[in-house]
């Protein structure tokens, strides 16, 4: 699996509509998308953040649902509209998907750096307690990622009402405008 995110700093006069329609137009599209596990239409409005973001968040079952995305029409068109963004990936060390995970309305994400010469095995299962302790507060998914380039765990949490956990540290909060979700979708 692969954990993938770019985002959008928009203007803080943007009208946040624009982003709210395009999701509810291009959500759909890729709700029977090959290889993906999910992909949360993640935004934040000034006044809720500290300015206005477009973020979606992918959950890749491999690379070539990846690849074949990024190489392809809809990021194209995500890049024309917006800019050609920095995407980030990370490996999952931990992938919750709940049934009713296309129910998201919130999500949370945090990324924090990995200090040099840490314990990874320790840190790992840190990560693994807060997975079961969000699980438990009523999560829908959590994903934990870990990248050992720039060294950093990304922490996702989809909710379908307000986050039941203290913000952590560097935590983005959001709104969930669509979830594809492949294998969620009644066939």
């Amino acid at each position: 699996m692969i954990a993938m995110q770019y985002s959008f700093a928009l203007p803080a006069d943007y009208d946040m509509a624009i982003v709210r329609e395009r999701i509810g137009s291009k959500g759909p599209l890729l709700d029977r998308l090959p290889h993906l596990a999910f992909k949360a239409y993640l935004y934040a409005e000034r006044g809720e953040s500290k300015e206005n973001l477009y973020a979606p968040f992918y959950l890749w079952h491999d690379e070539t649902g990846m690849h074949d995305f990024l190489n392809g029409p809809g990021f194209a068109g995500v890049a024309q509209a917006f800019g050609w963004p920095s995407v980030r990936t990370w490996t999952p060390w931990h992938a919750s998907v709940g049934a009713g995970i296309r129910q998201a309305r919130h999500a949370t994400r945090s990324v924090e750096a990995i200090a040099p010469h840490s314990d990874l095995a320790q840190l790992r299962q840190r990560e693994e307690q807060h997975v079961r302790h969000a699980l438990e507060c009523g999560a829908l998914a959590v994903v934990i990622g870990f990248e050992p380039v720039n060294w950093s765990i990304v922490r996702l949490c989809l909710w379908r009402g307000e986050p039941a956990l203290p913000p952590l540290p560097n935590e983005q909060r959001y709104r969930v405008g669509h979830v594809s979700a492949p294998e969620a979708v009644q066939q």
